[in-house]
């Protein structure tokens, strides 16, 4: 076959970004999957989904907008040649990297034509907006391969990516989807939790002892750790190693009585006392790449799991909750696994969630005793409870500052998670930002800005924030229906990627607990 042209791929995502049927999406991008060669399937499937196998290759908005060469007036540039380029682009480093960026860069840019140029922007400042997340996505290479979505689903949660599941899917079908392990030393996605405002909301009628657990809930960052034999790889939620900065967790995991483990969990810098630091103490610890020995003699992180997902030869994600407790509790230290509670009645969940809460923990997270375990999505067999209405929003936008604010990016546009790809807005606010936050995100926001007029600066939809409110209200003015009441920002999360961010379900079910709790909404507000 032929290569692939990339302008294919870049008309593909325009036709999907221009439909808002989801069935129509998936027709358009199944249609290119069982047309591209076998070789270029995964790249496709990447691609269209937004995401590069590279991940990052050191190209920012700053960089792409340097280039002053005319577009191409017609396509000349294949899908597996663009790949080589990103790959070269990663793998530059040290003295004369950043002048050989540029001339890679400035090389490919004169021979892509502007449509293939808005669409490559958008995969390396991870924009590509075109409603193409896993929803579409999964359903596509269901249908171009013609199987079932939860066989893709499956194989894409122990994979950990989906290019490499599209080309596997369509090359070898349902048989060769079900060879798909989970393989120790590549991180699988990890399960996540669905919100609730209170204890009782989180449990329902607990209609029998052992139905449900309690859990610590920890306010640090979430951590994968696979051993194999005498090796240790941690992994991020994002499925990033960061095996070099956390050494005592390294020998921690390699002390452990087993060869093959895969453990999910969260380290978090804790004082003396067991009481956490402050987040933004665990997430500078994790993020930083400074000698990592200093590191943990200055600021120790400790390990505390809550799950254990392979361990000898045997994998455990479709074992119960329960069983995959027990086997944790029999392989790792007391010491090292997080605290919970059996359920037996609501007011015992609810006095273990106050005193966790009193120690100056997060709050609890209920889990069902026969849950599998469901990586990369949402469930009802996980259920988190924080002590106030908090939830993690992406920003769309920023606005300059005035008055003693004047200088800096200050006011920012909050989103949730729309379920197509897109983003929700739910208001603004200024408000909990410290002079050091302010300083910071004007760094941030100015590296993320996509376009900019006098006043509103608009910018990748990346950056994931922890807002604290007092409440929802009806409101004609977002599109969701509702806005957030008194808004105040708590933190920034680098530890969450957007596609992990609270969506417009989470807020309306709240929401609705609100009305029926019957919570005064109040007048709607900016």
């Amino acid at each position: 076959m032929n290569p692939t042209p990339f302008a294919r791929l870049a008309d593909v995502s325009r036709q999907v970004a221009g439909t808002a049927s989801r069935n129509e999406k998936v027709a358009h991008i199944a249609a290119l999957l069982r047309d591209v060669a076998p070789d270029e399937r995964a790249l496709t499937a990447d691609y269209l989904a937004g995401t590069l196998p590279q991940r990052r290759v050191g190209v920012g908005w700053r960089s792409l907008r340097g280039s002053t060469s005319t577009p191409a007036q017609a396509p000349t540039v294949a899908v597996r040649e663009i790949d080589a380029r990103l790959t070269e682009l990663e793998d530059l480093h040290g003295p004369g990297s950043v002048t050989r960026r540029k001339e890679l860069l400035d090389d490919l840019w004169a021979r892509l034509t502007d449509a293939e140029r808005t669409f490559l922007t958008g995969l390396l400042i991870g924009d590509a907006r075109q409603g193409a997340g896993d929803g579409v996505m999964l359903k596509a290479i269901a249908a171009a391969a013609d199987l079932k979505e939860t066989q893709v689903r499956r194989a894409v949660m122990l994979a950990g990516r989906t290019g490499p599941v599209a080309a596997i899917a369509l090359d070898g079908g349902a048989e060769a989807l079900a060879r798909i392990r989970l393989e120790v030393g590549r991180p699988l996605r990890p399960m996540l939790a669905g919100s609730s405002p209170d204890i009782a909301s989180a449990l329902g009628d607990v209609t029998a002892p052992g139905e449900w657990t309690v859990e610590v809930k920890l306010d640090g960052i979430r951590l994968q750790a696979h051993k194999i034999g005498d090796d240790v790889r941690l992994f991020t939620r994002s499925l990033d190693d960061i095996t070099a900065r956390l050494p005592e967790i390294v020998d921690l995991v390699g002390s452990l009585p087993a060869r093959n483990v895969v453990l999910d969990g969260e380290a978090i810098a804790l004082r003396p006392d067991g009481s956490p630091h402050p987040f933004q103490v665990t997430g500078a610890r994790t993020a930083s790449s400074a000698d990592p020995d200093e590191l943990r003699r200055t600021v120790p992180v400790t390990a505390l799991f809550f799950d254990l997902l392979h361990l000898d030869g045997a994998d455990l994600v479709d074992a119960p909750m329960q069983q995959r407790r027990a086997a944790l509790q029999g392989l790792v230290p007391a010491e090292h696994v997080v605290s919970a509670l059996e359920v037996t009645e609501t007011a015992a969940a609810q006095a273990f969630f106050d005193d966790w809460v009193a120690r100056g923990h997060e709050g609890v997270v209920a889990k069902r005793t026969d849950a599998v375990y469901a990586a990369g999505r949402r469930g009802n067999g996980w259920v988190k409870v924080k002590p106030r209405h908090t939830l993690d929003l992406v920003v769309l936008a920023v606005e300059e500052g005035s008055g003693r604010r004047r200088g800096y990016l200050s006011n920012i546009h909050l989103g949730a998670r729309d379920g197509k790809g897109g983003f929700v807005m739910l208001g603004k606010t200024f408000k909990g930002m410290t002079d050091e936050m302010l300083a910071w995100q004007t760094r941030r926001f100015t590296d993320l800005m996509t376009e900019r007029d006098d006043w509103v600066v608009r910018v990748r939809p990346e950056q994931v924030v922890e807002i604290a409110f007092d409440g929802l209200q009806r409101s004609t003015r977002y599109p969701g229906g509702v806005a957030l009441r008194f808004a105040r920002v708590l933190r920034y999360r680098d530890d969450k990627s957007a596609e992990q961010a609270d969506s417009i379900d989470d807020v309306l079910r709240l929401a609705q607990w609100q009305q029926n709790n019957q919570v005064d909404p109040d007048e709607e507000q900016t």
